[in-house]
């Protein structure tokens, strides 16, 4: 068991920490912690995943609460259907990007509320851990299914506005976004890639931050003729996109361009970005009239925030988007119809519409592990005290020209740098200077 309680979720390896047993009493403990009498429960393409869902629900059946079985669906319908069918509770079975032998669980509250370490799942941990569960019901609760899949595709195909034909290649990676995206079905051409449900990850990783997962859709776009290429995680709640050209888009980049969009039709909306995102994305949120609103990384905390200011989208640069119309939770099927309708109403290429937004230079995240990651913070707060310092989330450090964040690692003796600089020599040099206080 231990080790598998996360910051955001539960997640272990199937049959060494991750185990039917256990699941069996985390059902029992999310009952107990939330008393909770309707549970959707959905589930990846991962072999191990119908087991665990069978352990799952004996347990929370066994307290009384009722299943509903979404079978194989993308997280973002597991919330969706969350709101849709009236639940107490749902849990996703997933481990997202992770590779084939993991697994975990993806608790929320009622309205896809997410339960994080400091919400819940450290509850949770206890109440197995002690096995003080609530009394079982005298009679168990019922188990019944539900396809939410057309009821997700119907309502956010709807925010469609496609004026032209379009192009686009989707890397699948084996994994859920083969059903996230019957969202596009007649709305756009598709050219798939790995589009067959298979949890060992047969080709490469579901993870879009890595870019050696993002080759094969380059190689594709580049040797083809497409408008753009979406590329979905493990469990379709993150999207990475590759332009035209076949060059990545960087992620809060795409967070601009989808809050500009919304920003035309509601104009002074609150919309949330993470800060390790450019500080484009402030100026083009308060050029287009809108509430910028700055954020610390996690979708806990950024969810909460939006539910707070009612905002309409938040954007992190881990490629997760973030809509009011999924219960502030993430829709990727809809951030890939926000910009396939911008670009099939612009005259520009997908390219072209991001390039007045790339206004700074980036050095992307990079990952040192280190001895003593609270020293290395202490360290660079002395080195760099004449900086304006923001507290939001590790440490981030602002001059006139250029700005880094430096962030400890929940669960592995990391820190994690994002910099960034109007000149590429000075974000260059600045990253070095850095890195080497960081590396000793």
């Amino acid at each position: 068991m231990a080790g598998v309680f996360k910051a955001y979720d539960i997640r272990g390896i199937y049959g060494e920490t991750l185990t039917d047993d256990l699941a069996f009493k985390i059902g029992r403990a999310i009952f107990t912690f939330l008393g909770c009498q309707k549970v959707v429960i959905g589930r990846d393409m991962r072999p191990h995943s119908k087991p665990l869902f069978d352990a799952l629900a004996r347990g929370l059946s066994l307290q009384g609460a009722e299943v509903i079985d979404l079978g194989l669906c993308s997280t973002p319908m597991s919330y969706y259907a969350n709101r849709l069918l009236g639940a107490d509770a749902s849990v996703m079975i997933t481990a997202s990007h992770n590779p084939g032998p993991w697994n975990g669980f993806k608790i929320c509250r009622a309205n896809a509320t997410p339960l994080s370490g400091a919400t819940g799942i450290l509850d949770i941990e206890r109440i197995v851990r002690e096995e003080d569960f609530a009394t079982p019901a005298t009679a168990k609760g019922r188990i019944s299914s539900y396809d939410i899949v057309p009821d997700y595709a119907a309502h956010f195909r709807s925010f469609a506005d496609i004026r032209r034909p379009l192009h686009v290649l989707i890397d699948y990676a084996n994994a859920m976004g083969i059903l996230e995206a019957e969202v596009f079905a007649g709305l756009f051409h598709i050219t798939p890639l790995y589009d067959t449900l298979d949890g060992t990850f047969p080709h490469h990783e579901a993870n879009p931050l890595d870019t050696r997962t993002l080759a094969d859709a380059q190689q594709a776009v580049r040797a083809g003729s497409f408008d753009f290429a979406a590329c979905f995680d493990g469990d379709a709640d993150r999207v990475g996109f590759i332009d035209e050209k076949g060059d990545i888009i960087p992620m809060d980049m795409i967070t601009a361009l989808i809050a500009r969009t919304i920003l035309t039709q509601n104009p002074g909306a609150n919309i949330f970005y993470d800060l390790r995102s450019s500080w484009a994305v402030k100026e083009v949120i308060e050029e287009a009239g809108g509430i910028p609103n700055r954020s610390r990384v996690g979708h806990a905390f950024i969810k909460a925030q939006m539910r707070e200011k009612d905002a309409l989208f938040a954007g992190e640069l881990s490629g997760h988007y973030y809509f009011k119309e999924n219960s502030f939770a993430e829709s990727s099927a809809l951030a890939v119809l926000y910009i396939a309708n911008l670009v099939s109403q612009s005259s520009q290429p997908l390219s072209q519409l991001i390039a007045p937004l790339q206004r700074y230079h980036a050095s992307g995240e990079i990952n040192s592990t280190v001895a003593d990651p609270p020293a290395v913070l202490a360290k660079l707060r002395a080195k760099y005290s004449d900086a304006a310092i923001l507290e939001l989330d590790g440490l981030s450090f602002e001059y006139p020209t250029w700005w880094f964040n430096v962030r400890c690692s929940n669960t592995e003796p990391l820190v994690r740098l994002n910099l960034e600089a109007q000149d590429r020599s000075d974000m260059e040099r600045h990253r070095d200077e850095v890195l080497a206080i960081i590396r000793g």
